[in-house]
């Protein structure tokens, strides 16, 4: 509590008056006071993350989220312990992500009580949509109607004010006109959309009510907070707005928070950025977040597959820091958004980014694009499942499968915790309906589905659905079982063939090494001296002669 109080001094000054501090105070109290059951401390090998909808499976007259908690039940707990619900509360845009009531779930999907039961199967991941809150809220509502509770909710501009500066992930306006009760107009900062309003954390108000939210998801199941599009929060005229110390203040106050109430939560930020400036919210090591996402990892891959070289994937993979204890990153190739391409800048030349944005476009993938500074647009990230982005139309199912099989292979390898999204697992390809319905490129790869369409497409051994779906469950359930591959063990990245990955990771009780052919052409490789044994296959490997990887080939080789 020291150091919560601490944190608040820092960030508001004098303008956080006593009785909001013992408001606070009061708040974290009671929640700490209702948590009983303890959490896991640390992560480990084990966990894995499936990121999914809580609408994603239909069934006339049921809530999705009985449909999600049978589905997962019968086909997938003995493959993943923890699930990334989406936002499942009521909103107004943005499959969920303009919230208009942080406290509700959403009647469609369910109730706490159906939250509840899912817990029981898999620990579970909340969105804490902490930047933004729907137009359609209760919050804006009452800001429009001039109500004293909230007055200055929200940041309000005049329209000619000069934000330049700005760093802009959209190109939409980043000023959305409201009119009040007594009909003026209010030009109300909205980053994301125009349904989207910005919360002004200047307002120490704002501040108890979003703090009130985090301890509700504690307390309502919530054992990892994923703090989305955090690198906004903290706005100041004449800088980017991104990234600015006291947006570092407040993840330390929600990590000091969740540390106090319910120790072992994991708070998880998600800034789609250059890796230092995502990086940086690892703060010391002790006082930020846990996890940050691996946003580099999704395109490296696709360029390395793409190209048929390690090069800059290796490149890139033997700058990481690995093997600390107390942070880690959560690694992902596909996701709700769409593929980013912020994270190449400072490790692909741009030429390089760009020929991959054009290769992906030939092939179906939608592009979307971000405001620069200085006018021009660059792209920000391309909208396309994962299967269809490692392919070519013209490809058949076998050699999807095989470089689908072959990306993930090198996800649940690498260092950290991995996530698995629902429409990777499911095999699925582009929904080109979708965004015809939606109207925005990312429904590309959010299709939901009837459960007993999905049910009927994995009986159907010869689908590629059934495929993907029974090889990826079998791989992500062997890797569950290796100790080398616990997010703290360290990794060492070997120099091998160009056409090739390579990498060791080492624990006290086991050493694996990961070997990948990212090309179409078989590869020769050699292992030093010893016997090896794929824990994927069985298959054994004598070291010191010569064998063949066939094309998209994977091993995880032990040395016993």
């Amino acid at each position: 509590m020291e150091a919560i109080t601490q944190l608040l001094e820092e960030i508001y000054a004098s303008s956080l008056t006593q009785a909001q501090l013992d408001t606070i105070k009061s708040k974290i109290n009671f929640a700490k006071s209702t948590l009983q059951q303890p959490r896991k401390s640390h992560w480990d090998q084990k966990d894995v993350v499936l990121i999914t909808y809580a609408d994603q499976f239909m069934e006339a007259e049921q809530p999705t989220l009985v449909s999600l908690t049978t589905f997962f039940q019968q086909r997938l707990k003995e493959t993943f312990n923890l699930i990334h619900l989406l936002p499942f509360y009521p909103y107004s845009s943005d499959d969920g992500f303009a919230v208009i009531d942080y406290h509700q779930v959403n009647p469609i999907v369910g109730s706490w009580q159906h939250i509840s039961i899912l817990n029981e199967y898999a620990r579970l991941m909340f969105d804490f949509v902490c930047n933004h809150i729907s137009s359609h809220s209760k919050w804006l509502a009452g800001y429009r109607e001039q109500l004293t509770d909230y007055e200055d909710f929200f940041i309000a501009l005049p329209p000619a004010t000069d934000l330049s500066t700005v760093t802009r992930p959209r190109t939409s306006p980043l000023l959305t006109p409201f009119t009040t009760k007594d009909e003026q107009t209010k030009y109300l900062w909205t980053t994301f959309s125009a349904d989207q309003v910005d919360l002004n954390f200047a307002n120490p108000h704002v501040l108890i009510n979003i703090i009130g939210v985090l301890l509700h998801y504690l307390t309502q199941g919530a054992e990892y907070i994923r703090l989305d599009a955090v690198g906004y929060l903290w706005k100041e005229l004449g800088t980017r707005c991104i990234h600015l110390p006291k947006t570092h203040l407040l993840v330390k106050l929600f990590r000091a928070i969740v540390d106090e109430v319910a120790p072992g939560t994991v708070i998880i930020t998600e800034t789609n950025v250059p890796h230092k400036d995502n990086i940086s919210y690892f703060g010391n090591g002790h006082d930020e977040a846990q996890m940050v996402y691996q946003f580099p990892l999704p395109p490296l891959v696709l360029h390395a597959i793409h190209n048929g070289s390690s090069r800059a994937l290796r490149q890139w993979a033997s700058s990481m820091e690995t093997g600390r204890t107390d942070t880690t990153y959560l690694n992902f190739l596909a996701s709700h958004d769409g593929i980013g391409m912020n994270p190449l800048r400072g490790i692909l030349p741009e030429l390089e980014i760009n020929n991959l944005v054009r290769d992906l476009e030939s092939e179906g993938a939608l592009v979307s694009y971000k405001q620069n500074t200085d006018g021009t647009t660059s792209p920000y990230e391309i909208n396309v499942t994962f299967m269809d982005a490692l392919n070519r139309r013209k490809d058949t199912d076998d050699i999807r499968l095989r470089r689908f099989m072959l990306a993930h292979a090198i996800l649940l390898a690498f260092p950290g915790v991995p996530a698995v999204y629902i429409q990777s697992i499911l095999g699925s390809r582009n929904d080109y309906e979708g965004v015809k319905a939606a109207g925005y490129n990312r429904a590309v790869n959010r299709e939901k589905y009837p459960l007993k369409a999905i049910e009927a497409a994995l009986q159907d051994e010869t689908s590629l659905r059934s495929r993907v779906f029974h090889q990826l469950s079998g791989l992500i359930q062997t890797r569950r079982q290796q100790p080398a591959f616990h997010p703290d063990a360290a990794m060492e990245i070997l120099e091998l063939d160009n056409a090739l990955f390579a990498f060791h990771r080492r624990h006290p009780r086991q050493s694996i090494l990961c070997l990948y052919n990212l090309s179409i052409k078989p590869i020769n490789c050699t292992l030093p001296d010893g016997h090896y044994r794929d824990v994927i296959t069985c298959r054994e490997i004598t070291g010191g002669i010569a064998f063949s990887l066939e094309p998209y080939q994977f091993f995880w080789l032990t040395n016993p």
